[in-house]
């Protein structure tokens, strides 16, 4: 079901080992050109390009793109009382953690009259997307509206795609979650399309003066397909993006230690999100790999979506590595750079200490990946693909801008004048240095 990759005994450059380690054929390089035609078409045409791509897509023309408020109202009221106390219980959690990673702003004092103060200054306004295809994702909204709001973005809006059994609008728990955490400005589009509504914004469909259906935006965020992370690409720098965040995948580094059928069910776990979701195993114990390969054979069969649970092992972008030793397990995965990195090894938490390059790490046999999916109070909106080397998972800080606010006296300027001068002329920019001399004639 699942392939194996041996690299015991091979001594790897980081190049060549990201060369043999497992990873989809449809990336984002590939989808980029199958969503750029979308993304100018909505562009130019707003609501109707977003009706028109929706029928096509998600086999449904919806008659409100942008969600009224009583359909808000009335999701929250019908929404089952378990699902509820669970999603109420994990706005907790996740409120509290994010509530304490705002930065602390600063002022530092280089002489006297001279001071830079640090601040940092929320975005406008936000768009957050919630998937909604394969399976439907209240707890993404939970994600990303909870780190704008502990932000301090005034502006927020959601987008889940429109399902026909909803008469057109996003999944009613979707619906439930957006008014629990008191979003209103809530559209039924989903994919590129999405990110492209956000980004350019959109005018209604018959524009007249000053209709508008959907502002722009300063910040799109929220996971989806290989075909949002395309989106968001392109709009990166008409925009600000959280990260790429595509097909959900998870890494596993476990020695003998660790229990096989924990790490099939973790594997199996994130393999049902989608049929090109990624589950790697990395171990240096042939008998643990053994034993997960057959306990996968008999949970995939089990499972709900056993169908697309074996599409995802049986694909490239899954695989169980080989490796020497832990040591060398940890330098595979930090060259596989995870989305979500579970360490289940005699020293998990020591190790979990030298990961360089994951969107969050599970230490330990009682920290599931499932866990942070939903309760663990941690943010499940993670960079995947290997963009964990240089991105961040989503947090507060998606949400701010660092502003540095320079204040000089007289004084102050006069004593670095000499010096600004003199590096300006070097540079051949004499009127930098005029700028300051004229001040002080």
């Amino acid at each position: 079901m699942i392939q194996r990759i041996d690299l015991r005994g091979r001594q790897l450059s980081r190049k060549e080992l990201l060369g043999v380690l497992p990873r989809a054929e449809v990336g984002v390089d590939q989808a980029v050109d199958a969503v750029a035609p979308i993304l100018e078409d909505v562009r130019r045409r707003g609501a109707a390009a977003l009706r028109d791509v929706a029928e096509r897509f998600d086999g449904v023309r919806p008659a409100d793109l942008r969600v009224p408020a009583a359909a808000l109202d009335d999701a929250l009221a019908t929404l089952d009382a378990g699902v509820r106390a669970g999603l109420e219980e994990a706005i907790r959690r996740v409120r509290r953690v994010h509530a304490e990673q705002r930065p602390v702003e600063h002022t530092t004092t280089l002489a006297d009259g001279a001071q830079v103060r640090q601040r940092w200054i929320p975005v406008q306004r936000v768009g957050l997307y919630a998937p909604g295809g394969l399976a439907v994702y209240p707890s993404s909204v939970v994600m990303n509206v909870v780190a704008a709001q502990e932000a301090g973005v005034p502006g927020l809006a959601v987008a889940s795609p429109p399902q026909k059994d909803n008469g057109g609008l996003p999944h009613p728990t979707i619906l439930a979650a957006c008014a629990l955490l008191g979003v209103d400005e809530v559209y039924a589009v989903g994919g590129a399309q999405a990110v492209a509504m956000f980004a350019y914004g959109a005018d209604g469909s018959e524009p007249q003066d000053g209709e508008v259906l959907c502002e722009p935006v300063d910040v799109v965020t929220g996971p989806g397909n290989v075909y949002v992370a395309a989106a968001k690409r392109l709009v990166r720098g008409v925009v600000g993006i959280d990260a790429e965040a595509g097909p959900t995948e998870i890494a596993v580094l476990a020695d003998d230690t660790a229990d096989a059928g924990h790490v099939a069910l973790d594997l199996i776990s994130q393999a049902e999100h989608d049929p090109m979701a990624a589950s790697v195993l990395v171990t240096p114990s042939v008998e643990l790999a053994a034993a997960v390969e057959a306990r996968l054979a008999d949970l995939a069969d089990a499972t709900k979506h056993a169908v697309r649970v074996t599409q995802a092992l049986g694909g490239p972008q899954s695989a169980v590595v080989l490796v020497d030793d832990v040591e060398h397990g940890l330098e595979v995965v930090d060259a596989y750079g995870a989305e979500h990195l579970e360490i289940q090894t005699a020293d998990a938490a020591a190790l979990a200490e030298r990961v360089r390059s994951a969107g969050a790490i599970f230490v330990g046999p009682w920290s599931p990946v499932s866990l942070g999916d939903y309760m663990a109070g941690s943010n499940h909106v993670l960079p995947t693909g290997g963009s964990a080397h240089f991105a961040s998972g989503l947090g507060v800080h998606s949400f701010l801008k660092s502003v540095q606010v320079v204040e000089y006296t007289r004084e102050a300027l006069e004593e670095v004048a000499d010096r600004i001068v003199a590096v300006a002329n070097d540079e051949d920019l004499p009127a930098h240095g005029e700028a300051v001399r004229g001040r002080l004639q």
